[in-house]
């Protein structure tokens, strides 16, 4: 499918989702949400696909929040459908069984701070900037916000960050846990890509399994969630990726995962 607002490429496994909007500093409407739906629908069938990586177009942004213009038109009405398409959306990123890792590479704002929150893993370009700054519009996170930074960090910072729409910098952001690591803007990208390439050399089931066994907790008992994840371990030990993992080890050899 040809996109408008968003650059998909799939390489080495790899599938690169860049906002492409950057006279808007990449700033999410209607389309773009539309368009990101559609890429994710088509990246959690595409069996090439172990790793997706999401970025912004340019240095200045990652996503710098909703696009405002048409947030200024909404009604009661159409702010419940316009909340719940992005956190369905959102939510269809957060529960994929592949690992999603966003890039940060300037402003993560508003629905941009909550695109991220909804990816499993955060890495940051030294410029990078975080906030939820909906309270200046007199309005509230509306794509998952209140609910993923009060888990990932704290619900008293969240509120702070929330109450207050303050920015934080990347130095913060990783000090508080929301970001697992800082690289300047020039290697951000090649860090990410260099992680995922990582990750998708691994066992697939495997790769799978653990993201489904971590998610669990949110919904489930510690010792309903011990339960889950033994079930889950037996299943990947009847792959053939593990019989291949544990003769390679014993065998002092790399293995050759096959996903089956």
């Amino acid at each position: 499918m040809n996109y408008k607002n968003i650059l998909l490429e799939i390489k080495n496994h790899t599938a690169l989702i860049t906002i492409n909007r950057p006279d808007k500093l990449n700033a999410l409407n209607g389309l773009t949400i539309d368009e990101l739906e559609n890429a994710f629908n088509s990246i959690k069938n595409d069996d090439n696909v172990f790793v997706v990586v999401i970025t912004g177009s340019g240095e200045k942004s990652f996503v710098a929040g909703a696009d405002i213009s048409e947030l200024n038109k909404l009604d009661v009405l159409s702010a419940k459908e316009f909340s719940e398409k992005g956190t369905g959306v959102f939510r269809m990123i957060e529960t994929l069984d592949k690992p999603v890792i966003a890039a940060v590479n300037g402003f993560a704002l508003g629905g941009g701070c909550e695109l991220a929150l909804a990816c499993h893993i955060r890495l940051a370009a030294e410029n990078a900037k975080f906030g939820q700054p909906e309270i200046n519009l007199g309005i509230i996170p509306g794509y998952g916000g209140t609910q993923r930074l009060a888990r990932l960090i704290n619900s008293s910072r969240a509120l702070e960050l929330i109450l207050t729409g303050d920015m934080i910098n990347a130095d913060e952001a990783y000090r508080l846990g929301l970001v697992n690591k800082i690289f300047s803007q020039a290697e951000l990208i090649q860090k990410t890509i260099e992680l995922a390439e990582k990750i998708s050399s691994k066992g697939q089931h495997a790769i799978r399994f653990a993201i489904k066994a971590i998610q669990a907790f949110e919904n489930i008992s510690l010792r309903e969630g011990l339960a889950y994840e033994s079930s889950l371990f037996a299943l990947v030990c009847g792959t053939e990726d593990f019989k291949e993992g544990t003769s390679a080890f014993l065998e002092k050899r790399k293995p050759q995962f096959k996903n089956r």
